[in-house]
């Protein structure tokens, strides 16, 4: 029986590396039928783990933030770069999910690994100075909402990220006002 067990969860990361180059590259349209010809496994396979497309997806979903949020302890030259690495993935993954469902969403415990995820590089990064010390975690969440947003509008998500990060750089002044 354990056989089975290792070929069913190699079949189910089959179907989930499938759906998500899949949804990546035609969104959420794509017959589920597709995604097990893609896995190599039949469509019962697809129906036994995800019973709907949207089961699929947010389970696509959550294992791209759940990776998402271990990335945050990737290395990298500065605290300044570590964070502006995870904004930018975080930017990509807005870009995959821009024409999905907007009811699809994470898990609370997901939600908030990328809350603190996210705060601890901003943290970090404000302490190397590389960063100013007036923006908070959740002003980074709804800056990264807002691109999600503005790319359902038809916004280039590069020039949005870049103007991000570029004011997120300590060495531009922010007006005493502003706040």
């Amino acid at each position: 029986m354990a056989t089975m067990r290792a070929d069913a969860a190699r079949n189910r990361e089959k179907v989930l590396d499938a759906a998500r180059e899949l949804f990546a590259t035609q969104g959420f349209e794509v017959p589920l039928d597709e995604i097990a010809t893609r896995a190599g496994v039949g469509p019962g396979t697809v129906y036994r783990h995800f019973p709907t497309k949207q089961a699929l997806f947010q389970a696509v979903t959550e294992t791209r933030v759940a990776a998402m949020i271990a990335s945050a302890e990737e290395p990298a030259d500065s605290p300044e770069q570590a964070l502006f690495a995870f904004l930018t993935k975080m930017a990509d993954e807005a870009a995959v999910k821009r024409d999905m469902s907007d009811a699809i969403t994470v898990s609370p415990e997901l939600r908030k690994g990328l809350h603190a995820a996210l705060g601890g590089l901003l943290q970090k990064a404000q302490e190397a100075g590389g960063v100013r010390q007036d923006v908070t975690a959740t002003d980074l969440v709804v800056l990264m909402k807002g691109m999600l947003q503005s790319m359902h509008e038809g916004a280039n998500p590069a020039v949005l990220l870049e103007i991000v990060l570029g004011g997120l750089q300590s060495h531009v002044s922010s007006p005493d006002h502003a706040r």
